[in-house]
């Protein structure tokens, strides 16, 4: 299985660090945060991968080249030109992921302990063309399912704000981990272009798909701030 690493984004929220390097390099306990997560991938078996660059991205390839790749197979989908957020950054990838087998996805900034098998089983088994992993943890936005674990709306916790497939009847609000896995039909599926956040796509898609959440317990951080680095580093050695 391949799997696409985000790492494009401009890491506003971790100036200063962010103001010279890609927020994809930024440390916990001295290990940055793209080789932490090559690694917790590579523990489950997965040994090739795409991951997309923009801010300070020649910061990566350098990085990379400098560590052989971690002796795995890496493409670069490089969005130097035009940083395409989530969903446009997945379509400027399609070429290196659209060749009939699942994917996963993953955020740089995010650290955890999820069961990738545990997830990618769960997958396989329901058979959508996208699973998202997904806790019961404090979150400015969640993400609304039913009991079926079927993904039916969005809130904003701040302003009580709710986008929904359906009347809302009792769903559980739970929080996106920032690690998805994806069937290629998704290609077919998805129909912006250009610059998008993939969440706006399925929000979209909920209304006449099934995408499912895969609830899992595990300790997960964004480490989106300076802050949180702090709060990694008590759970990641």
């Amino acid at each position: 299985m391949k799997a696409l690493i985000f790492a494009a984004g401009k890491g506003t929220r971790l100036k200063p660090f962010t103001d010279h390097h890609p927020k994809a390099l930024a440390v916990v306990n001295g290990v940055p945060l793209l080789e932490r997560n090559i690694k917790y991938l590579k523990s489950f078996g997965i040994k090739d991968f795409v991951i997309n660059i923009h801010h300070f991205g020649n910061q990566i390839v350098e990085f990379l080249k400098k560590n052989n790749n971690f002796d795995c197979n890496i493409e670069i989908s490089d969005e130097t030109n035009e940083l395409l957020e989530t969903g446009g950054g997945l379509i400027f990838a399609r070429k290196f992921l659209d060749h009939g087998e699942d994917f996963l996805i993953m955020n740089a900034d995010i650290l955890t302990e999820i069961n990738i098998n545990a997830l990618v089983e769960y997958h396989k088994k329901i058979k959508d063309f996208a699973t998202l992993a997904v806790s019961d943890r404090e979150s400015s936005r969640k993400l609304l399912f039913n009991d079926e674990m079927v993904l039916r709306g969005w809130l904003n916790v701040q302003t009580g704000e709710q986008r929904l497939a359906e009347f809302n009847k009792g769903f559980k609000a739970l929080a996106f981990s920032g690690v998805h896995c994806i069937n290629p039909m998704i290609f077919n599926k998805i129909k912006r272009t250009g610059k998008f956040s993939v969440m706006e796509e399925y929000l979209d898609l909920m209304q006449t798909e099934h995408i499912h959440g895969f609830l899992h317990k595990s300790i997960l951080i964004d480490v989106g701030r300076p802050e949180s680095v702090i709060e990694a580093e008590k759970y990641f050695k």
